[in-house]
């Protein structure tokens, strides 16, 4: 197929699906088992388990950047015209993004549409930056799943009649790290993803001081109310309600300076 005079399928756009498929199936499981309680009650699959798995699906992906044409191994640096190859480099990269990404949108999604409204935001930042780049299939596979994401967020608005669970969280997250390695410009990815980087940051926070002050006072203590986030600003009295527009009132913003950087 072909779009604006540019190929608009081809190994990249199938890549994509492998990703978003692979951690969509590796959540689907997870959520099936905390459905069934084959581990006990609530209990899906367990965090080594699905972290192996997640380490597998990333680190193919990014032998497929690397050795499979054509090969992604850019950076873009905010303010510098120019992308500069880092080569081996853009393995362990890919990795750690695609992981860390699908844990973040997992840890925000705990208030109806939130997860689901801050991915839509991000991905269609990274469509805008794809689109300035001439990467017309990456633009139509953003706008595709912010499409989808949108039509799911009807339903997944308070009171949620459907959930996104680990299905949708590792496949959203691992794709939206994927999509910002193939841009090039992944270096924005912790300002147009502002929020995912909050929360991820909160609980990482929150479980290093409570281990810290346990073992020096014999007592955990934390430095928020609760964690991820979004529960420490609903214990200070804000309303869900509140949390959500604020949450995205946050992302678009941190999405517009993401994108007006890419442009420098």
């Amino acid at each position: 197929a072909n779009l604006a005079g540019l190929n608009a399928i081809g190994q990249s756009t199938l890549l994509l699906f492998f990703c978003l498929g692979s951690h969509a199936l590796l959540g689907a499981i997870d959520d099936w088992q905390g459905i069934k309680g084959i581990r006990g009650r609530g209990e899906g699959m367990s965090a080594r388990m699905k972290s192996i798995f997640q380490l597998i699906f990333a680190t193919l992906i990014a032998l497929v950047l690397y050795y499979g044409p054509p090969q992604w191994d850019y950076v873009g640096v905010p303010g510098v015209k120019d992308f500069y190859q880092i080569g081996f480099w853009i393995i362990p990269v890919t990795v750690f993004v695609i992981v860390g990404m699908s844990n973040a949108v997992n840890l925000t999604d705990g208030i109806d549409s939130l997860a689901g409204s801050v991915t839509s935001i991000a991905f269609a930042c990274y469509g805008l930056i794809a689109f300035l780049q001439n990467q017309i299939y990456l633009v139509a596979f953003c706008f595709t799943l912010v499409g989808a994401i949108l039509a799911f967020l009807w339903y997944n608005a308070h009171p949620a009649q459907l959930f996104m669970g680990d299905t949708g969280s590792l496949a959203l997250g691992a794709t939206l790290g994927l999509v910002a390695i193939m841009t090039g410009q992944w270096l924005l990815l912790p300002i147009v993803g502002f929020v995912l980087l909050a929360e991820t940051l909160s609980v990482m926070i929150q479980v290093s001081y409570f281990k810290l002050t346990k073992r020096l006072y014999g007592e955990g203590r934390r430095v928020f109310r609760m964690t991820p986030i979004h529960h420490h600003f609903e214990l200070l009295g804000w309303s869900e309600m509140q949390v959500k527009e604020r949450f995205w009132l946050i992302s678009v913003l941190s999405g517009m300076l993401g994108v007006a950087l890419a442009l420098l």
